[in-house]
C-alpha cells in the first residue's frame, strides 16, 4: 500500500465503523470487548502513583475511564472532529446521559457566581436545568428568545459570562442555529460556544467545523439509535484559548487535587475535555457503564444508513402534514417555506433531521387524542429510535414549564412532535391518518 493511500483521510462511513478500534491484543477479538470491571491492576506501586499524579495516563477506575468507553469516545471524536489531547486521549468524554453531558460541560467552565447565555429553543430537560437547577448552584442564565438575533446575544454578555449554549436543531421548534455567526459573537466576548448536536447527529452536521468549540450529545438518541441505552458524550474541538485567568480561573489556578496542576498552561488545547474527565467526572461520578458504551458503539456503525432513511421518511411525512387540512402549521427546516430554510441549506444540506413537529387544529385535546390513537408510533419521551415515535410536549417533555416558558421553547398547546423512524413510509403515513381521524372525532 502506498503512503498516499495510507494517509488519505477516511470517509465518515469508514470512521463510524473503525475509528478508535483495534483487535483485542490478548484474544484477537475483532469486536470491541465489554470490559465489565470496576478497576484496573497496577504493575506496581510506582505505576499506581504515576497514574494518580498524571505522570502517566492509563486506566485506574471505570468511573473515570474504561477501554470500552475509550473506543466509543475515540469514534465520536473522529466523527465530530475533536482534538487529540496533549496526553494522547481523544477529545471526547462519554458520560451517563445527555443531561450529564450538558451539566458536566457547563460545570467544567462555570462555578458559583458565573453566568451563561443560552438560546431558549431547548429540550425541556435542558430548559429546566438552565432555568431552575443552575441558579440553585449560583450560576445565572440569560435566555435569548430569538437565537437569530445576534444583538440579543451581544447584549446578554456580562463580565462573568463563561459560555454560550444552543442546539443545532431546536427541539421541538426545529429552528436551525446560525452556528458561525453566534460563534463569532461568543469569541468576541471571550467565551466558548457549546452546541447540542443531538437532533442533527454528526452525520448531518459537525458544529466544530462551523466555529463551535464544544459539542454535546444525548447519545441515547440517534447515535445509539435503538432505544436501548442511556448515554451522553462531550467533544472538545480544541479551538478555544482558556488563557484568560480572570474569566477562567479553573483552568489557570493551581488545582490542589492534582498537586497544583494548572490545566491550561500545562495541557493546552484539549485541556477542557481533560478537566471535564479528571475533575468533574471524577468528583461527580456520572460514569457511563461499559455495557452501554458497547451498545452505543453498535449504533454508531449504522449511523449514516439510518440517518439517510430517517431523513428520507421525514421529508415524506412533512409533505403529507404540510398539505393536511387538520394541520395549522409544520415546524421543519427542510421545508422551502420554513424561516430557517436558508440555514438548513448551509448547516444540514443532507437533510434537516427527522424530528418534525406540527400544530394540530383543536389545540391540546386534539393533540392528545392524536397521539393516543397511533398504533405504529410509540408514545414516549424519547427521539432518534429506529422506530417512529410521537409525543405531545405540552403534556410530557415540557409539562414542567409554565405557559410562558413553553411558548418561549416553541411549545404551543396543540403541538405534536414526531420522531420519524425507518419503517415503510406508507405504514407511517397510514398510522398518522388514524391519529387525525381520532383527533377530528
Amino acid at each position: 500500500m502506498s503512503d498516499e493511500t495510507t494517509e488519505r483521510p477516511q470517509g465518515f462511513e469508514t470512521r463510524q465503523v473503525h475509528a478508535g478500534q483495534v483487535s483485542d491484543p490478548t484474544t484477537g477479538a475483532c469486536a470491541t470487548p465489554i470490559y465489565q470491571t470496576t478497576a484496573f491492576s497496577f504493575r506496581d506501586a510506582a505505576h499506581g502513583a504515576a497514574l494518580f499524579s498524571l505522570a502517566e495516563m492509563g486506566n485506574i477506575y471505570t468511573r473515570i475511564m474504561n477501554p470500552t468507553q475509550g473506543v466509543f469516545e475515540a469514534r465520536v471524536a473522529a466523527l465530530e472532529g475533536g482534538v487529540t489531547t496533549a496526553v494522547g486521549l481523544p477529545g471526547a468524554l462519554a458520560v451517563a446521559s445527555g443531561m450529564a453531558a450538558e451539566t458536566c460541560a457547563i460545570m467544567t467552565l462555570a462555578e458559583a457566581g458565573s453566568h451563561i447565555v443560552t438560546g431558549s429553543s431547548l429540550y425541556g430537560g435542558t430548559y429546566n436545568l438552565f432555568r431552575h437547577t443552575l441558579p440553585k448552584m449560583g450560576i445565572e442564565v440569560t435566555f435569548v428568545e430569538d437565537a437569530a438575533d445576534l444583538e440579543a446575544w451581544k447584549a446578554a454578555v456580562k463580565p462573568n459570562t463563561k459560555a454560550f449554549y444552543a442546539e443545532t436543531i431546536g427541539n421541538p421548534r426545529n429552528d436551525i442555529l446560525d452556528i458561525s455567526a453566534v460563534a463569532d459573537v461568543a469569541h468576541a466576548a471571550g467565551v466558548p460556544l457549546i452546541v447540542d448536536n443531538t437532533v442533527a447527529s454528526p452525520f448531518l452536521c459537525r458544529p466544530l467545523e462551523h466555529g463551535a468549540d464544544i459539542v454535546v450529545h444525548s447519545a441515547t438518541k440517534f447515535i445509539g439509535g435503538h432505544g436501548t441505552s442511556i448515554g451522553g458524550v462531550i467533544v472538545d474541538g480544541g479551538s478555544f484559548d482558556f488563557g484568560d485567568a480572570e474569566r477562567f480561573p479553573g483552568f489557570n489556578d493551581p488545582d490542589e487535587s492534582y498537586g497544583g496542576l494548572t490545566f491550561w498552561p500545562s495541557l493546552g488545547h484539549g485541556s477542557f475535555i481533560l478537566k471535564a474527565r479528571l475533575q468533574w467526572l471524577r468528583d461527580t461520578g456520572a460514569a457511563i457503564s461499559p455495557f452501554n458504551a458497547f451498545l452505543l458503539l453498535q449504533g454508531l456503525e449504522t449511523l449514516s444508513l439510518r440517518m439517510e432513511r430517517h431523513v428520507e421518511n421525514a421529508k415524506a411525512v412533512v409533505e403529507f402534514l404540510d398539505g393536511h387540512n387538520q394541520v395549522e402549521s409544520v415546524n421543519y427546516a427542510g421545508l422551502a417555506s420554513s424561516p430557517w430554510a436558508a440555514q438548513a441549506a448551509k448547516y444540514v444540506p443532507a437533510g434537516a433531521g427527522s424530528v418534525p413537529s406540527f400544530v394540530i387544529k383543536g389545540g391540546r385535546d386534539a393533540g392528545e387524542r392524536f397521539a393516543n390513537a397511533l398504533e405504529l408510533h410509540e408514545q414516549l419521551a424519547n427521539l432518534g429510535d429506529a422506530r417512529s415515535l410521537v409525543v405531545h410536549p405540552g403534556s410530557t417533555t415540557h409539562s414542567q414549564l409554565n405557559d410562558e416558558e413553553q411558548r418561549s421553547a416553541g411549545v404551543e398547546p396543540g403541538l405534536v412532535r414526531l420522531s420519524v423512524g425507518i419503517e415503510t413510509i406508507g405504514d407511517i403515513i397510514a398510522d398518522l391518518e388514524v391519529g387525525f381521524a381520532a383527533a377530528k372525532a
